[in-house]
């Protein structure tokens, strides 16, 4: 997967004029579930497509982003996967590349572009979205991971490594984590126990379950608008926006060491639409 990622990356950078390129990205949330799955899809994809088609795992936020994420970045890095290695949606002009026909999109963990990349929905071929593809029975739906996951499995089962099956085994955990459901669906259940039999050297769950939590919530090294921007959440109607976000800390820390003296307003440049830049 590094050797992917790294080949990708240069390939990207040194490329004046890009050959066929079929890009993965997932939603703006850059959410542990949507980013695993979003490098191994594109790096499936690079394995079964045919030559001359660049396959490329972008992230849809600006690189100076990346910092919000804490767990996803712990994960990766206890993955030994550089930060270096990663395409963000700023780096790379898709929409250059989709005037001149040579963009080919999937979608991961959504089944809308972003609001600025409308214009791109011709060249979306492949949706993978786990809230359309359950059942709406189901108290806890398939994650991105699991799905992905079960695609490789039946098209090209020998590209499961150890490395890769314990990234999308903490990934599908982190999902369910999140999800705060009491028990993991049969499905899910299923899919974990193919990775474990198939590699009964991956850590016990409870151990990755412990790492996953203690980094859940970590803010360590973010300044108060990075911390807020984390978490953020944009409402609109059209015309007006409203900017939501969840900061998880006791009331004394609140009221001492995040905001003191009485400070309650963070600067509102924080908050402007974050519109990403371009370059090819």
């Amino acid at each position: 997967m590094e050797e992917f990622l790294q080949r990708a990356k240069s390939k990207l950078n040194r490329s004046k004029r890009l050959e066929k390129v079929h890009v993965v990205i997932g939603p703006k949330s850059c959410d542990l579930d949507s980013l695993i799955s979003t490098f191994t899809y594109a790096y499936f994809l690079d394995k079964v497509s045919p030559p001359g088609v660049l396959c490329l795992p972008v992230l849809n936020i600006p690189r100076t982003e990346f910092n919000y994420f804490t767990e996803t970045r712990f994960i990766l890095e206890e993955l030994n996967i550089s930060e270096s290695f990663h395409i963000f949606r700023d780096e790379i002009n898709l929409h250059q590349l989709n005037d001149e026909g040579k963009l080919s999109i999937t979608l991961v963990g959504s089944n809308v572009l972003a609001s600025e990349d409308k214009t791109l929905e011709s060249a979306v071929v492949k949706v993978i979205n786990p809230v359309e593809q359950s059942d709406a029975n189901v108290e806890f739906p398939e994650s991105s991971s699991s799905l992905v996951l079960k695609e490789i499995l039946q098209e090209a089962p020998d590209l499961i490594t150890e490395q890769l099956a314990h990234r999308l085994r903490g990934s599908i955990l982190f999902k369910w984590m999140t999800m705060e459901s009491e028990k993991i669906s049969e499905k899910q259940e299923e899919i974990l126990s193919i990775l474990e039999e198939k590699f009964p050297n991956l850590p016990p769950r409870r151990d990755i379950i412990n790492v996953l939590q203690e980094t859940q919530f970590s803010a360590q090294g973010l300044s108060i608008e990075q911390t807020m921007l984390k978490d953020l959440k944009e409402l609109s109607d059209g015309e007006i926006k409203v900017a939501i976000s969840t900061v998880s800390m006791n009331l004394e820390m609140s009221r001492i060491e995040l905001f003191p003296k009485g400070t309650w307003l963070v600067n509102r440049e924080a908050f402007q639409p974050r519109k990403s830049g371009s370059k090819c």
